[in-house]
């Protein structure tokens, strides 16, 4: 009997892909595929975004094992390379990176490589994580068309800091400042993210880089995919490995923090932070069994979690499928159940669950 089991429909993120299209009609796409596709499994869900034009990953590994399960869409690092002695890799795996610093750009330089490397400018508009500061865009640009290292195709990139919240002017300021320091050139232009593909039409640009919307999850605050026309991709299941009667006022699990006030049952399920679930999701936090929602009660345990089913609970036994967040138990409940984020949750996703993909 298969416990953990995080469940991925492949439908559904063909589904989400021409969603993104259908956002940005006039935009080509790089898909978001860091953190093993932000918990999907890298290799298998490229394998199946046939419709994207590029892939994106954080960091070199991520690209290796990309190539190495065949796949040969170009890969754009989106923190760019952290060693001078990168480069040549970059090059023999048809890498393109993101140059953000000062550093980057003078290792780049002093290189001795057979072939240039398509690069990504980026500039800081206002996240202050990565990118060259405003006042550094022209120096920056001539070296890298002057270089023979770079290809003179310099694309154009900046990331948004506040793009899911609808409410808030930065994203019209950071589009406004791009927009301004890129007048007139001639090179592709990347701004959005997920959320500013949903919610800013005037930074979709030349590319645009979805990454949650992919996996069917809102990237915008207070909401949820489906309202968004997404589909989650991802159901995380397990089983109920024991049914238990429990006096009233006794004491459940590590800590005895829940006690019922009357008898109840218990279902034991076979979940828990050893497979990724989140430890502080509170009392009451949903799961699915059968067609109907009950609330976990007591503390998440590495490998099990409890679940008040009720005193007159008798069709639910040991084998019954649980769902731990699904397309019909909104992952994005669930964080807010635990004080985190979706992102969190899907990424947290640990070796020992099985991946079951459907077609």
């Amino acid at each position: 009997m298969r416990l953990a089991t995080a469940e991925i429909n492949l439908a559904a993120l063909a589904h989400n892909l021409a969603q993104v299209k259908g956002f940005a009609p006039n935009s080509k796409v790089m898909a978001v595929l860091k953190a093993n596709a932000y918990g999907h499994g890298l290799v298998t869900i490229a394998q199946h975004l046939n419709n994207a034009d590029a892939f994106a990953v954080a960091r070199i590994d991520e690209g290796l094992a990309l190539r190495a399960g065949g796949l040969t869409k170009p890969i754009v690092l989106l923190e760019g390379f952290f060693n001078k002695a990168d480069l040549p890799i970059l090059l023999a795996n048809n890498f393109q990176t993101i140059i953000h610093d000062e550093y980057q750009l003078a290792a780049l330089e002093k290189a001795k490589l057979d072939a240039p490397i398509t690069c990504w400018l980026k500039v800081n508009t206002g996240m202050h994580r990565l990118g060259i500061a405003p006042e550094q865009f022209e120096a920056f640009y001539s070296r890298l068309q002057k270089t023979p290292n770079a290809k003179n195709t310099v694309n154009l990139m900046t990331h948004f800091s506040c793009a899911d919240d609808i409410d808030n002017a930065k994203t019209v300021q950071q589009i406004t400042l791009f927009d301004n320091l890129v007048n007139g050139i001639d090179q592709a232009h990347c701004l959005s993210n997920s959320a500013g593909i949903i919610a800013w039409p005037s930074g979709h640009g030349d590319w645009v880089r979805p990454g949650l919307m992919l996996y069917g999850v809102s990237p915008m605050a207070n909401s949820i995919g489906q309202q968004h026309k997404l589909k989650p991709v991802m159901r995380l299941t397990t089983r109920v490995i024991a049914v238990r009667d429990v006096p009233a006022n006794e004491a459940v699990g590590y800590g005895g923090r829940w006690k019922s006030d009357k008898p109840t049952k218990l279902a034991v399920v076979a979940m828990g932070y050893g497979d990724g679930y989140p430890r502080h999701a509170k009392e009451g936090t949903p799961v699915i069994i059968g067609k109907q929602r009950y609330g976990i009660v007591g503390s998440v345990a590495m490998d099990m979690i409890s679940v008040d089913i009720g005193a007159n609970e008798h069709n639910i036994k040991v084998g019954d499928r649980v769902t731990m967040w699904g397309p019909d138990l909104p992952v994005e409940e669930i964080a807010l159940c635990a004080g985190t984020i979706p992102y969190e949750l899907l990424c947290n996703i640990t070796p020992r669950v099985s991946y079951e993909y459907q077609r």
